[in-house]
C-alpha cells in the first residue's frame, strides 16, 4: 500500500507543474484572442473624420475609407495612404474634447 501511495505522490509531483502550465496557456490564447477581436472591430468601425494614430506614431484624421487602405490627411495637403494594420488607435472624443 505505501508504495502506491508513493506512486500518487510522484504523479502529482510530476503533473502539478503541468497542469499549471496548461491553465497558463489557456489564458494566454484567450486574452490574445479577445485582443485581436477588440482590435478587428476598432479597426471595422473607422469612418471618415476619425482621428487615428498609426504604428509608426504619425496622428492625422481619416479622410477617405478603402477596402484594405484609408487616405490620412496628416497636414494642409497632405495626405498619405496607410494600410489598416498600421492604425494603432483610434483618438476618442473625450481625449479630443480634454486637450
Amino acid at each position: 500500500m505505501d508504495g502506491q501511495a508513493n506512486g500518487f505522490k510522484q504523479l502529482m509531483l510530476t503533473m502539478g507543474p503541468i497542469l499549471i502550465f496548461v491553465v497558463m496557456i489557456f489564458f494566454l490564447f484567450r486574452s490574445q484572442q479577445k485582443e485581436n477581436k477588440r482590435r478587428q472591430e476598432m479597426l471595422t468601425k473607422i469612418k471618415t473624420g476619425d482621428k487615428v494614430v498609426t504604428s509608426g506614431g504619425i496622428h492625422g484624421i481619416v479622410s477617405n475609407v478603402k477596402e484594405h487602405t484609408f487616405i490620412v490627411k496628416i497636414a494642409d495637403n497632405v495626405k498619405i495612404e496607410v494600410n489598416k494594420s498600421g492604425v494603432s488607435a483610434v483618438i476618442e472624443k473625450e481625449e479630443k474634447e480634454s486637450k
